[in-house]
């Protein structure tokens, strides 16, 4: 079946509506710490992602998940989380100094096209 110019342009206009919308995702593009990374007791975790967030749809937890010693279940960790001023970035900063021993971020963000996207960022402390 032949498709007339309005559909045709009708459904060229849909796949790119629907092309634009998943590129609105937000990716995770850096963390400070790194992924990974090993190191001294952040103050704060920031977080920097490749769209614009939705602070009251985002969010992240800070897990202890393994220290010297630690025979129990991961610990979740007392933390604020902001939007550090920036709208593309979450920052997450611990109530006291972290200890050593290795940590988890399992973050959640939503951009403006309002879909989750989660995640986690692992490292190390001295």
């Amino acid at each position: 079946m032949l498709l007339n110019r309005t559909s045709f342009v009708t459904l060229f206009a849909a796949g790119m509506l629907v092309s634009a919308l998943a590129q609105a995702h937000p990716k995770l593009v850096s963390s400070t710490p790194a992924e990974g990374s090993e190191g001294a007791a952040p103050a704060k975790i920031e977080l920097h992602f490749s769209e614009n967030l939705v602070t009251q749809f985002s969010g992240a937890k800070l897990v202890m998940t393994a220290m010297p010693g630690m025979e129990h279940s991961p610990m979740a960790v007392k933390a604020a989380v902001s939007g550090g001023g920036d709208p593309k970035t979450m920052v997450i900063t611990p109530a006291s100094p972290l200890t050593a021993g290795t940590y988890k971020v399992d973050w959640r963000a939503v951009s403006s096209d309002t879909h989750p996207i989660t995640g986690s960022v692992t490292f190390k402390v001295k």
